[in-house]
């Protein structure tokens, strides 16, 4: 190392006192003897003994003389997005349930004016304004540590129901024409707590496939007047009108009572494919996100539960159609193994209604009257009030002895 060392002190001298030419013979010579790269070897006879102006911590400046390769020193800049913004970002983030970070900016400036305006948050203008600027990118570096800190598989309880399935048209997921508004999805998600013994309460999930606008209801059984009534009650509440329902091969769904209801009303009536959940993608995937996600996994048999549950969708439902921003699949394309798939921007079920021209301006002005009226704070309270309810009475429950597991 020593010689090498002394070869840069004396190579770097003439180096650095040579014309082109002299510069070239030597640097191919000082590659030879050493072994280095070209260019790192150019560095070296160029910055070898130079004296170089360096600022320090503290600001004070002093004097290196180069004898090995300096490190470059990242450019320091003020930040921008500080406590303050992460404070302010914090509560609005858990207020929407989590959301990834490209749907929560999409929906940061009107939550926050929702917020000011019920006075739930006291929000500075200077960081209401960071709030407005602030990107998809860093919303998920800010909440990375505490995304982490939250990181079951759910079981299918759908029994083939074999009358009309060949009276029952066959629908993929691919065949929905996505461009008209009325055509839903609709699925049923038990509530058994692990036991499928006795009798136990399921939920009612009708999902929009255009605007993603979700519909929820709770039953004590899958009885097939209960579905049909609750499937009933949801179409007086639909701000648009009906024109089709696609369920899977359940026999709660492929029945006398809905087929006749929907030949009589005009409504298309379709099935999925056996085991192809992909066909009903959209429902499936409210079930979690919707259902599961704010019930849990628990078992609901009992009366007063099943009120709760009710209790609890009408103001859940609200809560997703209006404040909730989601992305639809555009177009899917492969190379090869690789798949790109196209999003459009997070809208939520509410605004993706007021931009469709096939909603009534009626139908639109009172959408905009119920949402004008919202507070998403006082709803997300009331639906953690009933969530803690649920939980009573399930503790309730377990204290006194059941015999499934729960």
């Amino acid at each position: 190392m020593s010689t090498r060392n002394e070869l840069k002190r004396d190579e770097s001298r003439r180096y650095q006192a040579s014309g082109r030419k002299g510069k070239i013979a030597i640097l191919q010579e000082f590659c030879r003897l050493t072994g280095y790269n070209r260019h790192y070897a150019a560095y070296i006879l160029r910055n070898h003994g130079r004296r170089v102006a360096v600022s320090g911590v503290s600001g004070e400046r002093f004097i290196l003389e180069g004898s090995h390769r300096l490190k470059k020193r990242r450019r320091s800049r003020p930040r921008v997005y500080g406590s303050d913004v992460y404070e302010a970002l914090y509560p609005l983030w858990e207020l929407l349930n989590y959301p990834c970070g490209k749907r929560l900016k999409a929906c940061l400036p009107e939550i926050c004016r929702k917020a000011l305006e019920f006075a739930e948050l006291e929000i500075a203008e200077d960081v209401v304004e960071k709030l407005k600027r602030i990107s998809a990118a860093t919303i998920d570096r800010m909440l990375q540590v505490d995304r982490a800190k939250g990181v079951m598989k759910c079981r299918a309880k759908t029994k083939p129901g074999t009358l009309l399935k060949h009276q029952i048209a066959l629908r993929t997921g691919g065949e929905w024409d996505e461009g008209e508004v009325g055509f839903t999805e609709v699925d049923l998600v038990s509530h058994d707590g692990g036991c499928t013994r006795g009798e136990f309460g399921y939920t009612l999930n009708m999902t929009e496939i255009e605007s993603g606008w979700v519909e929820l209801g709770a039953l004590p059984n899958r009885a097939q007047v209960w579905v049909l009534d609750l499937i009933k009650q949801i179409r007086g509440k639909l701000p648009f009108d009906l024109r089709g329902i696609d369920s899977d091969n359940g026999g709660e769904f492929i029945n006398n009572h809905l087929h006749t209801y929907c030949l009589q009303e005009g409504i298309e009536f379709t099935r999925s494919r056996a085991y192809r959940k992909n066909d009903n993608c959209h429902v499936e995937q409210k079930n979690y996100m919707a259902v599961r996600s704010y019930v849990g996994h628990s078992r609901y048999d009992r009366k007063e539960e099943i009120e709760a549950l009710n209790k609890l969708y009408q103001a859940l439902c609200p809560f997703l159609n209006f404040f909730q921003p989601q992305v639809k699949l555009q177009k899917k394309e492969r190379w090869g193994s690789r798949v790109k798939k196209t999003y459009d921007l997070p809208r939520t079920p509410y605004l993706r209604l007021l931009e469709s021209d096939q909603i009534s301006p009626e139908a639109k002005t009172e959408l905009t009257r119920i949402y004008r009226q919202l507070n998403p704070f006082a709803l997300k309270r009331e639906i953690e009030k009933i969530q803690n309810t649920l939980l009573k009475l399930n503790r309730e429950k377990r204290k006194g002895g059941p015999d499934y597991a729960a």
